[in-house]
């Protein structure tokens, strides 16, 4: 087929915006998509010109019968793309003897149980650039410094290709597998020290707090062999994917490829959770419904879903903004099918009334002997408690302190008595001789239902103290987030959470010493505020400056901040963390490949690429090295087209090294690291 042809093509399918991406080119894959759908847009631009209704269209008396097959095999053949993509192709991207950019199985849905997107994110901007000839210039194009009739260096949004074939499994488990880790610190000031092992309760379960650095789906793989059903809560503030944020993805599948990505990791962190445990999700409205369909299918129980205002309403309409968005969604999940949103208690003003028992009168109780006592055993429905005024009370106002076998002496002769005896709920139990009354009896009472202290307790046998009400599912932190600055002592601009907001979750959801873990840490608000209030926590974060701003932050709180919760939760300082980094093997060729100042640079690191680290099993070596690095065309790429392309060719089911291959010297993994690694795992000799 002649060039002009292909051009007059070209030109046509241009002019839909659907198939054109940042950069101006056609979206090869995406005309294939439709083409295949029978799209009536395509069609349409196809039919009424005369060119292509001769080269792709049968007729067949007054009707012409589209030929899809025909205008598919062309794209294939004359190549409809760039030169970064024919060179992606060249070098020998393939699956299953398909150039991954000709891959056409794109859709919402999840087809194949083992589809998954590592979905690394090495970049805050996720840019590239690239050159464009250009011959007339927008008044935007002239602002930014451009020349006409010459290539003008440009900037787009990263274009990574999802595909959901099934991946072979071997190569998943590879992929999924237990990571050694490296540069293990731990601080308890602002200075590191190397610890010497991990601590550990009677169960063996760590119980230091954990920041790790790394790629967070290989490190929710690693952490499920230590924590697998230990964790109380879990908090997420994953990338929104509005379009502008870190997760940079092809538009045309950035439901696909996000979801994919938070499926991959939700899947491993319902594992960690506790039978109990609660996951709380933090999104936008651009993915929402969504998110909430996804998580519907993977936990057992939907509890609710929290609005929470962050902007105030009549705040000034930014550029890219149709309307004010002033909500985001907490969206709350468990597997335990029991469980229920719990109450909240706001204490009563005891000093108004006190409470009163009254009998039945015609109410007959048990008799418990209990040495040289007997107790009054009455059933529920035998009494009921009632408000007295103050001044008029027969009985001294008791506070409920929690199960006598801890409160009371007297109280564990007591329980000692009682214990092999089953007793309804709020079974109310009268004890002579301990002093609350004008009679000097006291009463106890058998746990309610659902109480997870169990055991038998001190005073009436009512929620008497508190008031009970449900949660809203609207809560307005707007306050909270035009403060958020200064929490911490580190900047976080537009991504840090409010530490309140963090404090009303973990309150709500966690006790004391409970695992909280936070798989997307950014700036370390999780772990500041679990520090804060007592409980034990694991952050997983991949960005090196986002690692950074945890770090400083936890050392702020181990030294006393005094921002954010510190003062509502009492917080003098204290506490201690250690650090771990999954350690890098391909990573630590990508990063020699981001250091490279130039082609010459690039093509001199090629060999240490190939023999020092893992390339793709298709990359065709032989003739990237003696045909393609040499061509005028790859040379005229951008270096980060060149970079990029380089980066292609590692394999990424090798970007950390597997724990069972740690002591292997290529990975120069130190001795103290490999037995901290081991210790982790614990793994036996």
């Amino acid at each position: 087929m002649d060039i002009a042809f292909k051009d007059h093509l070209e030109k046509l399918l241009l002019k839909d915006t659907r198939l054109v991406d940042d950069q101006g080119e056609l979206k090869g894959n995406v005309v294939k998509k439709f083409a295949n759908e029978l799209d009536e847009t395509i069609i349409g631009y196809l039919l009424e010109d005369e060119k292509t209704r001769n080269h792709f269209f049968l007729k067949v008396k007054d009707v012409y019968v589209f030929k899809t097959n025909d205008f598919i095999f062309f794209l294939e053949q004359n190549k409809l793309d760039n030169s970064f993509t024919k060179y992606a192709n060249t070098i020998g991207l393939t699956l299953n003897g398909k150039f991954l950019k000709d891959n056409t199985d794109i859709v919402l849905d999840f087809p194949y149980k083992d589809c998954i997107l590592e979905g690394g994110q090495s970049t805050e901007e996720g840019l590239d650039s690239y050159y464009e000839f250009d011959t007339e210039l927008s008044a935007d194009d002239k602002k930014k410094g451009y020349e006409p009739n010459q290539y003008n260096e440009k900037q787009a949004k990263r274009k990574e290709i999802f595909f959901n074939n099934i991946i072979a499994r071997d190569e998943i488990d590879r992929l999924l597998e237990p990571k050694a880790f490296v540069n293990i610190k731990s601080f308890s000031s602002i200075e590191s020290v190397k610890p010497k092992k991990f601590t550990r309760n009677k169960e063996n379960i760590i119980t230091d707090n954990l920041i790790i650095k790394g790629n967070n789906l290989l490190t929710l793989s690693s952490l499920v062999l230590q924590f697998k059903g230990r964790v109380r809560f879990i908090y997420i503030d994953p990338p929104y994917n509005t379009g502008s944020d870190s997760f940079i993805y092809n538009d045309n599948f950035n439901h696909s490829s996000w979801l994919t990505f938070m499926l991959n990791r939700l899947e491993l962190a319902s594992k960690l959770l506790m039978s109990d445990g609660v996951i709380v999700v933090q999104c936008s409205f651009h993915q929402f419904a969504y998110l909430k369909v996804l998580m519907c299918g993977l936990f057992k129980n939907h509890l609710c879903d929290f609005n929470i205002q962050v902007r105030h309403p009549d705040r000034a309409l930014t550029g890219d903004k149709e309307y004010n968005d002033i909500i985001e969604y907490s969206l709350v999940f468990s597997n335990d099918l029991s469980r229920k949103m719990p109450f909240i208690e706001v204490a009563k003003d005891v000093n108004e009334y006190t409470l009163d028992i009254e009998f039945n009168k015609n109410a007959t109780p048990e008799f418990i002997d209990c040495g040289d006592k007997k107790v009054e055993v009455y059933h529920p429905s035998m009494y009921k408690v009632v408000k007295k005024p103050a001044n008029k009370s027969l009985y001294k106002k008791i506070t409920v302190r929690g199960s006598i076998r801890e409160k009371n002496s007297s109280g564990r002769f007591f329980v000692k008595h009682l214990e092999p005896l089953k007793y309804p709920s709020e079974t109310l139990f009268k004890v002579p001789d301990m002093g609350d009354d004008a009679e000097n009896w006291r009463y106890f009472y058998s746990a309610p239902e659902g109480n997870k202290n169990g055991g038998y307790f001190q005073g009436m046998p009512t929620s008497s103290d508190i008031t009970k009400k449900k949660y809203p599912n609207f809560f307005n932190f707007e306050k909270e987030y035009n403060n958020v600055s200064d929490q911490g002592g580190v900047e976080f601009r537009n991504g840090k959470k409010p530490e309140e907001l963090l404090k009303f979750f973990i309150e709500i959801f966690t006790n004391k010493n409970d695992i909280v873990l936070d798989y997307h840490t950014g700036s370390g608000t999780t772990p500041a505020v679990a520090m804060k209030m007592g409980r034990q926590f694991i952050g997983c974060e991949q960005m090196d400056n986002q690692i950074d701003l945890s770090i400083k932050r936890l050392c702020n709180v181990i030294n006393g901040d005094k921002t954010g919760v510190s003062g509502a939760t009492g917080w003098q300082g204290g506490g201690s963390f250690i650090y771990l980094e999954l350690a890098k093997n391909n990573g630590k060729a990508k990063e020699l490949i981001e250091q490279c100042k130039s082609f010459d640079a690039l093509v001199k690191l090629f060999d240490t690429l190939y023999s020092k680290y893992f390339l793709h099993y298709n990359i065709r070596i032989k003739d990237f090295k003696e045909t393609i690095i040499k061509e005028d065309q790859f040379k005229a790429l951008s270096l980060n087209k060149q970079k990029e392309m380089f980066c292609r060719m590692l394999d990424n089911n090798q970007l950390y090294v597997n724990r069972d291959e740690m002591e292997d010297k290529q990975f120069g993994i130190s001795k103290e690291d490999i037995a901290l690694t081991t210790d982790f795992y614990q793994i036996k000799d």
